[in-house]
């Protein structure tokens, strides 16, 4: 009985803070004992996502043209820019299919369950030299051209995929400088955590 109290508080402490959970007991009730499992299990899920993701673009996150990390809205792949797309431009560069075949690795099958939103971001610099009306419209193209080449090329299937473009309007540094605006422009492919619905107890 104590081996199992002890097994419920361990994981209240590790999984509720890293999933952003709030949850609240009463001894004994075996709806708690099955919520806490499932956490667990959705959390570990993410987490060997996480794990093969870096082992498999380990090259390009120390070239820090990919990061991988843990957020509050799922696992987030982020590729800069360049690595994807030339300036002005909303069609993949012909080296970049590899790397993204890489990400579509892990989503066919250690997150086959899952779904993916592909968000498109730049920096706030107005475009000039190009057919674009806006930064969204750009970062908008951008995010469904990878998610065109993850249904056509990766096979994911087309209803667990979602784009969207926040233009400048979500930037991770400061646009004041060159490196700053270098991070805002990017792609990010977030694995979505699964999503539950609460049942009657």
């Amino acid at each position: 009985m104590r081996a199992k109290v002890l097994f419920i508080v361990l994981v209240l402490l590790v999984v509720a803070p890293l999933s952003g959970c709030t949850i609240v007991f009463q001894k004994g009730r075996r709806v708690d004992v099955e919520r806490i499992s499932r956490l667990k299990n959705e959390l570990s899920q993410l987490e060997r996502a996480k794990k093969e993701l870096e082992d498999r673009l380990s090259k390009e996150i120390a070239d820090k043209e990919v990061k991988v990390e843990m957020l509050a809205k799922g696992l987030v792949i982020t590729f800069v820019e360049e690595v994807l797309f030339d300036s002005g431009k909303a069609a993949l560069r012909e080296d970049s299919f590899q790397k993204i075949a890489k990400v579509t690795g892990v989503l066919q099958t250690t997150v086959a369950d899952l779904n993916i939103g592909i968000e498109g971001h730049t920096d706030n610099q107005p475009i000039k030299y190009s057919s674009w009306k806006s930064n969204w419209e750009l970062s908008s193209a951008r995010a469904l051209s990878v998610l065109h080449d993850l249904e056509e090329k990766g096979g994911v299937k087309p209803e667990r995929l979602a784009a969207i473009g926040y233009g400048e309007y979500r930037p991770v540094a400061s646009n004041d400088t060159s490196e700053g605006r270098q991070k805002n422009r990017r792609v990010e492919i977030v694995i979505l955590p699964p999503v539950t619905k609460k049942t009657a107890e």
